[in-house]
């Protein structure tokens, strides 16, 4: 009989460090249903390799608002209205999207309005879209994650620094807002190049690939799974590889490939350095092949693939 355990997130150290800034469209097989990825088709440099989405470890970690949805506050751009692509595109996958009107031509009252949202709702996210992005820059909202998306920070606002749990989308095609003003945000900031995300090919960022990669932001983010490319003690190795030290541990981590859970299992070096064995997942009861690789420095790495997936 299968039993749940208590999984633990972060146990180990990442075994690589995903380089988003270089995708060029990081969804061309990526397609969100409510609450569910699939798998992410991300190309790096001169080859491709396969993500899979962490939309499936946000669905089982999310411990947000009391309603059970992530809870979205979007914020317009200038001379848009509430209820637009983007944020209409979230709130049918499955988010709580708060969505307010700002004022155009007053600045200070958007950011009251954004404010007020802000405080009242509590969100998990906010998400800033062109001068929204300044008026997400511009208000207090303490440890929430940010999504920016083409932010017209030198436009509006005095806020020239991003928090480090953020995330911007931008296109290198802007011809509105130029991708070298977020390039620059970035660097001010002091947060790595990857914490810039290239996509779409204009400034309103509503193509199906750069929806998909909003989407893909703001689960992430509003999980609370750290991002990939940032050196915390606790970092995310991606969804289905751990790594870490084989003299400083006994018990090594994997993520199941059907549920998304964070499953511990005993690491037993008597069995080698290349170990592959099925396992039973404790919370789901699905089957999967798990694959240990100890290298030469100790260093030990994990993952899991579906035992149906095998030849």
């Amino acid at each position: 009989m299968c039993k749940t355990i208590k999984t633990r997130q972060g146990l180990l150290k990442r075994v690589m460090l995903i380089r988003l800034v270089v995708i060029t469209s990081i969804v061309q097989t990526y397609k969100l249903r409510r609450g569910i990825g699939e798998v992410a088709s991300a190309r790096f440099s001169d080859r491709v390799m396969y993500l899979k989405c962490p939309a499936l470890i946000v669905t089982n970690r999310f411990s947000g608002s009391g309603s059970g949805l992530m809870k979205i506050l979007f914020l317009h751009g200038w001379n848009s209205r509430p209820g637009g692509v983007k944020p209409q595109f979230l709130a049918s996958n499955g988010l709580d999207v708060i969505n307010p009107a700002l004022d155009d031509d007053d600045f200070e009252a958007a950011l009251a309005t954004a404010q007020e949202a802000y405080d009242r709702n509590q969100p998990d996210v906010v998400v800033g879209s062109s001068r929204g992005g300044a008026v997400a820059l511009n208000i207090q909202t303490d440890e929430t994650p940010l999504v920016l998306i083409c932010p017209a920070w030198k436009k509006w606002g005095g806020s020239v620094s991003l928090k480090r749990n953020s995330v911007i989308l931008h296109s290198r095609h802007d011809d509105v807002i130029p991708f070298e003003h977020s390039e620059e945000l970035v660097a001010m900031s002091g947060l790595p190049a990857e914490t810039l995300i290239e996509t779409g090919r204009d400034h309103r960022l509503a193509d199906e690939d750069s929806l998909a990669v909003l989407m893909w932001a703001c689960r992430l983010l509003g999980s609370g799974v750290p991002l990939p490319w940032l050196d915390d003690d606790t970092e995310h190795a991606g969804p289905t590889a751990r790594s870490g030290s084989a003299d400083s541990q006994e018990e090594v981590t994997y993520l199941c490939d059907a549920c998304g859970e964070e499953i511990v299992i005993p690491l037993d070096l008597a069995e080698g350095a290349v170990q592959s064995y099925v396992e039973d997942c404790p919370v789901c009861c699905r089957a999967s092949v798990i694959h240990v690789q100890i290298d030469d420095e100790g260093n030990v790495s994990v993952h899991a693939e579906p035992e149906q997936d095998r030849d």
